[in-house]
């Protein structure tokens, strides 16, 4: 196919020219004015190459190159000015993102030679395109296949993951979303190497041995390794190696980085997991998301926000922070109760009851508690949320 370029000034005198000049080269169409050309790009593009005149009545180049970015972003956009000033460089390079910017009057050859290397710059992004659809996308798409095979529920939670994080980039508005998405398509892969009952323990926050933690602690940094194999996929390997990190820093993989320092990416996806996590374990998304924003440091507020308004929660529920005398039955507990010492005594999700309250009150006198008891809270009543 022959790439075609839209030539836009507001003189058809000069869209004649150009016609001449171009069309044995190029296959050359016009616009009268910025509105004509913004039409024609709606109704009529792909276009490889726009050029527009910056001087134009109604709206300029700068206006309309910026609109073009909006409606057709492969589109590679040059302006024709005869203001060559800073001020005018500078606004068509940070507003319209101009791919090259021309002098008038702008002799025929080196009008030529620029516009080719705007078809060239086309050809070149429509090729990465070619190469992420084709190429990357199937060779995920096989690695997804595998660990469907061989570890089903990591497949799923990745498959529900994927969905949770497709939506939040879009909450966010990022423009470029595929390694995000293509990490969470693949942040289970190290899960290859994780027994599924093992897997299935952790996420039903199960006690774990030693070797099952590590064996689980390690997945982030395994599916790095086998991502970074794939040939331009090193940004989605990096989300994948730290997705599991924590906001404040902790976490893995164990180093300095911290806050926005972690990739965009991974904060994205850790949101999501943990999200993924309480809803599999059987609490409901509005308890949930408490439990999330209840974390303190875990998360990057930003992407809690996001999350939030994904899920259409107006944050119905709170955590509460309470002692022993301040339970009251029916309430629902939004983590383990443990004794000094790190007994369990009573497991996140259970309702309090008359005898869990003897017992507690019992073990506060006797063997100490940690404190404070974590119950969930509806926020429009300011009471204990209770199942009843």
């Amino acid at each position: 196919m022959v790439e075609r370029i839209l030539c836009v000034d507001d003189d058809a005198n000069i869209l004649e020219a150009y016609r001449r000049h171009l069309s044995r080269q190029f296959q050359i169409e016009l616009a009268l004015g910025g509105e004509e050309a913004l039409a024609a790009v709606v109704d009529r593009g792909p276009f490889a190459v726009v050029v527009a005149d910056m001087r134009m009545p109604g709206m300029d180049g700068i206006q309309l190159l910026t609109r073009v970015k909006q409606f057709a972003p492969d589109t590679v956009r040059m302006m024709l000015t005869g203001r060559a000033d800073l001020q005018t460089a500078l606004d068509a390079v940070n507003d319209g993102h101009i791919f090259s910017l021309l002098t008038k009057p702008c002799p025929p050859l080196a009008f030529a030679k620029a516009l080719e290397a705007g078809v060239a710059q086309y050809r070149l992004i429509t090729s990465e395109h070619e190469l992420l659809s084709r190429t990357l996308h199937g060779s995920v798409k096989v690695l997804t296949d595998v660990l469907g095979l061989v570890n089903p529920a990591a497949f799923g939670r990745a498959s529900r993951v994927h969905r949770l994080v497709t939506q939040i980039c879009g909450e966010l508005g990022l423009d470029k979303t595929w390694p995000v998405e293509m990490a969470a398509m693949l942040c289970q892969i190290g899960c290859v190497a994780v027994p599924e009952e093992t897997l299935a323990k952790a996420h039903q926050e199960q006690e774990l041995s030693p070797s099952e933690l590590e064996t689980i602690r390690n997945h982030p940094d395994l599916g790095r390794k086998l991502i970074a194999n794939v040939p331009r996929l090193e940004e989605v390997a990096e989300i994948i190696a730290y997705q599991e990190k924590l906001y404040h820093g902790e976490g893995v993989p164990p180093d300095d980085v911290r806050g926005n320092e972690i990739p965009l990416g991974s904060r994205i996806l850790k949101v999501a997991l943990d999200f993924d996590d309480l809803v599999s374990t059987g609490m409901s998304r509005e308890m949930a998301l408490a439990k999330i924003s209840d974390r303190q440091g875990w998360y990057d507020p930003v992407m809690v926000s996001a999350l939030r308004q994904v899920l259409d929660v107006s944050g119905a529920y709170v955590v509460g922070h309470v002692g022993v005398a301040e339970l009251s039955n029916g309430a629902i507990l939004a983590d383990d109760v443990r004794a000094v010492g790190g007994m369990l005594l009573c497991n996140s999700g259970q309702e309090v009851t008359s005898s869990m309250r003897a017992r507690l009150e019992n073990y506060a006198s006797n063997v100490g508690l940690i404190l404070p008891i974590k119950i969930f809270v509806a926020t429009d009543t300011n009471r204990p949320v209770s199942i009843t």
